[in-house]
């Protein structure tokens, strides 16, 4: 016993933190954004190769056959991981539902690799930021329950290690930091803060110096110089549009996913090769819709007019539709760069019905619009847009203009399901 009556052994317990309490210190979230770097590049080198020897190959390019046959194949692998390998996936939520504090099974490892590779080589209109979020927090939860670190700070070592990961994917040394603050409904710590700013530094200069080719600037617009009354209107009524497109996206996620519980229920397999088959027919006809996107986008932004005002719009809705059918069939990916194309092809639609309205305010109002909404994240929309297109001080102003816009209609619409859905479950005002 101590003077004080407490038993020997108590302060160091009251000052030391005990097994699996351990707090992260800034080597150890530098250690883990350094793993997540390294781990980030060997995937996507993995990935390129794979997709390089498949789809570039010369046989596929010169047999147009091969495409039902590829995304048929890959659909199948995709089904066997899920029902084998217990790989995750985004039906009943997506890489939001990780980034806002959801568990993670890291013993699922070898599913989550394999299937990530196999859906964003399905042709299935998925990103890459969802499978890697999967991966990258898997590998910081092994690693978290390694070094026995405290509940409680896990999610702000989860958030460094993906923190690495994206500022090298999107070219942007904050990104993370804004993408995270605006999801989380669990409020951190400025502690957390910094460790995902110190982390996203690290992803963001050790992808610089190796030269990777992320997405910052990769689609170069004119920008707008000038400030006017009439671009300041204009950039609202792109932000109804962008909304709108972002209430398509909803919409068409929840009916093809009622569409699909209903039929498959849970038969995995069944659920996934019937989507297989759907996109395999559809991409045969419209490869332009095939993957993500963010490829895509360069070779029609190069040169529209090849295509036509309905072919853009009809790319727009195509890509909308195969997002909403495979993230609900079983794909492992992301809403971004789809949800980006969809608001692009739009931008470009209209820009070859009204040339004189400049392209570059077209595409990035537009784009931060879809973005905010559908992600409910307007800041994070803004940057992403700024660091994707080309801009300018003056053109930031009615980017803002245009996630306002969508902020402000997104709040009334989520309003107003609200109410219906109380309205519907019997709420005094339904007369129940």
């Amino acid at each position: 016993m101590t003077d004080k009556g407490v038993p020997e052994g108590a302060a160091e317990c009251q000052t030391e933190p005990s097994l699996g309490d351990r707090v992260p210190r800034i080597p150890l979230i530098i250690t883990i954004a350094f793993i997540a770097v390294a781990f980030s590049l060997v995937w996507f080198a993995a990935l390129h190769f794979l997709n390089t020897s498949f789809w570039g190959s010369d046989f596929v390019i010169a047999n147009r056959w091969m495409i039902p046959v590829g995304v048929l194949f890959f659909s199948l692998l995709v089904g066997l991981c899920g029902k084998y390998l217990r790989a995750p996936n985004v039906i009943n939520g997506g890489f939001e539902v990780v980034l806002k504090g959801g568990k993670l099974d890291y013993k699922t490892f070898p599913g989550t690799l394999l299937t990530s590779f196999f859906s964003l080589l399905s042709g299935a209109a998925v990103g890459p930021e969802a499978p890697l979020t999967f991966l990258v927090v898997e590998v910081a939860e092994w690693i978290g329950d390694k070094v026995k670190l405290a509940e409680e700070t896990r999610l702000g070592f989860m958030m460094a290690a993906i923190a690495a990961a994206f500022n090298g994917l999107f070219g942007n040394p904050l990104f993370s930091a804004v993408f995270a603050t605006e999801l989380q409904e669990k409020k951190g710590s400025v502690r957390f803060l910094a460790w995902n700013l110190v982390a996203g530094a690290v992803g963001y200069m050790c992808f610089s110096l190796i030269g990777f080719p992320a997405f910052a600037s990769s689609l170069p617009m004119t920008p707008v110089t000038v400030i006017t009354l009439t671009y300041a209107i204009l950039a609202i009524v792109l932000g109804i549009v962008g909304s709108l497109v972002a209430i398509f996206i909803g919409i068409s996620f929840k009916g093809i996913g009622t569409i699909m519980d209903k039929v498959f229920k849970d038969r995995f397999m069944v659920r996934i090769m019937a989507a297989g088959v759907i996109i395999a027919v559809i991409v045969y006809f419209v490869p332009e819709v095939m993957f993500s996107g963010e490829a895509e986008i360069h070779t029609i932004a190069a040169n529209p007019a090849a295509y036509g005002v309905l072919a853009l719009l009809g790319f727009a809705i195509l890509k909308v539709l195969l997002l909403a059918l495979s993230s609900k069939a079983g794909y492992l990916g992301g809403p971004i760069f789809p949800t980006m194309f969809s608001a692009i092809m739009i931008a470009l639609a209209i820009n070859m019905l009204f040339p004189s309205v400049p392209a570059g305010l077209l595409v990035t109002c537009i784009v931060t619009a879809a973005v905010s909404f559908a992600l409910g994240a307007p800041f994070t929309a803004i940057l992403l847009t700024i660091t994707f297109v080309t801009s300018t001080t003056q053109e930031l102003g009615y980017i803002a203009l245009a996630a306002a816009t969508a902020l402000i209609i997104g709040a009334a619409f989520k309003e107003r399901m609200s109410r219906r859905g109380t309205r519907k479950n019997g709420s005094p005002e339904s007369g129940s």
